[in-house]
C-alpha cells in the first residue's frame, strides 16, 4: 500500500472506525531517508492514536538502525514488511522475497526487536510461491524472537495480486502460533470479514486495498461484526463531502502540483461504481489546477444528486 496509506488516507481511515492504521513501508536505507518522498511518509503530524510504521530492508544491522531512527520520530510499533510483492523491493531481497531465507528472517526479526522498546510486529504472505508455503515456518520462527503480533496475507509471493486468497495457510499459522494472528487478502466487504475470521480463527482483520475508495468499510465491519446487521450504504452527499475532504487533504499535504497528480488514482478508486465508462476519469486526469479538480468533482456529483432525484421521482 505505499503510495496509498499517507497521512490524509490514514487519517480518513483512522476517523472511520479503523482500529489500527500502520504508515507506508519506509526502506532502512539511510540514504534516502531525507528525499522529499520518505520525509512525506515519515509525516505523523495531527495523527491520534498508536503510530505504528512499517520499515523494509534486507540487512538486520540496518534494519535495526531504521527501527530505532523512527521509534526516535515517535513510531510506538514498528512493522516489519516481508509481504511486499514488488520487483523493485524483491529485487533488493525485501519485502516477500526474504521468505525464501528463513535464517536471513530470523536475523532481522531479532536485530530489530533487540534495538528497540516498542513492540514489533510483521507482515508476511504464505510463502514464495504454491509449492513452497512456509509461512507456518516464518510464524513460528517470528513469535520465537519476540514479534507480538503477525499478520498475514493470503497469497504467495509468486501469486502477487492474482486468483484468489486462500485462508488455509492462515488457519493453521494461528493453530501453530500463541501471539495475535491478522488475516488479510480480499475482505472487501463485512460478510467477507466475518467469514474470514470465523475460518481462520484469527484475532483481527487487516485491510488494503478493499479500502481503496471505500473508507466507510471500516465501520461497515465493526457495525456487522457487533450487531450481525448492515449499515446502509452511505448517501450521494456524504460520499462527496468524505472525497471532497480527502481530495482537498492530498492536495495540501503534498502540494498543487503533486497533490493534483496523487488525487487522480483516489478519484478513480472512489468513483469506480458511477464512471463505468471512465470518461469522468479522463476529463479529471487532464485537469492541472488544485482548485479546478474540486470544481469539477462538485459538478459530477450534482449531476449524479439530479439523476438519483429524477429516478425516485413520482411519474407525473
Amino acid at each position: 500500500m505505499a503510495g496509498v496509506t499517507d497521512r490524509p488516507f490514514r487519517q480518513l481511515c483512522k476517523r472511520m472506525g479503523a482500529g489500527l492504521v500502520v504508515s507506508e513501508m519506509l526502506s532502512s536505507n539511510p540514504k534516502v531517508w531525507n528525499t522529499a518522498k520518505s520525509q512525506a511518509r515519515m509525516n505523523h503530524e495531527g495523527e491520534e492514536g498508536i503510530r505504528s510504521v512499517q520499515i523494509a530492508g534486507a540487512d538486520p544491522e540496518l534494519m535495526a538502525q531504521a527501527a530505532q531512527f523512527n521509534v526516535e520520530n515517535g513510531a510506538q510499533i514498528v512493522d516489519i514488511n516481508m509481504g511486499c510483492p514488488a520487483k523493485k523491493v524483491n529485487k533488493k531481497l525485501a519485502g516477500s522475497a526474504l521468505l525464501q531465507y528463513p535464517e536471513t528472517v530470523e536475523a532481522i526479526i531479532k536485530a530489530v526487536v533487540n534495538a528497540v522498546d516498542v513492540p514489533v510486529t510483521l507482515k508476511i504472505r504464505t510463502g514464495w510461491n504454491p509449492e513452497n508455503r512456509n509461512g507456518v515456518d516464518i510464524a513460528r520462527i517470528a513469535e520465537q524472537n519476540g514479534i507480538q503480533s503477525l499478520a498475514v496475507h493470503g497469497r504467495t509471493r509468486a501469486c502477487m495480486y492474482k486468483g484468489e486468497a486462500e485462508y488455509n495457510t492462515i488457519r493453521c499459522i494461528k493453530e501453530a502460533i500463541s501471539i495475535p494472528v491478522i488475516a488479510n487478502g480480499d475482505i472487501t466487504s463485512p460478510q467477507k470479514a466475518q467469514e474470514v475470521l470465523d475460518y481462520t480463527g484469527a484475532d483481527g482483520i487487516m485491510i488494503g486495498r478493499g479500502a481503496q475508495g471505500n473508507p466507510w468499510i471500516f465501520k461497515q465491519i465493526q457495525h456487522f461484526l457487533e450487531t450481525g446487521e448492515n449499515l446502509p450504504s452511505p448517501s450521494l452527499s456524504e460520499q462527496y463531502e468524505v472525497l471532497h475532504e480527502h481530495v482537498a487533504n492530498v492536495q495540501n499535504f503534498y502540494g498543487d502540483v503533486a497533490g493534483v497528480r496523487i488525487a487522480r488514482k483516489h478519484v478513480g478508486w472512489y468513483l469506480s461504481q458511477y464512471d463505468t465508462d471512465r470518461q469522468f476519469r479522463k476529463t479529471f486526469n487532464a485537469i492541472e489546477c488544485a482548485d479546478a479538480q474540486l470544481e469539477a468533482l462538485n459538478a459530477y456529483f450534482q449531476s449524479l444528486q439530479n439523476s438519483e432525484t429524477r429516478q425516485i421521482s413520482p411519474a407525473a
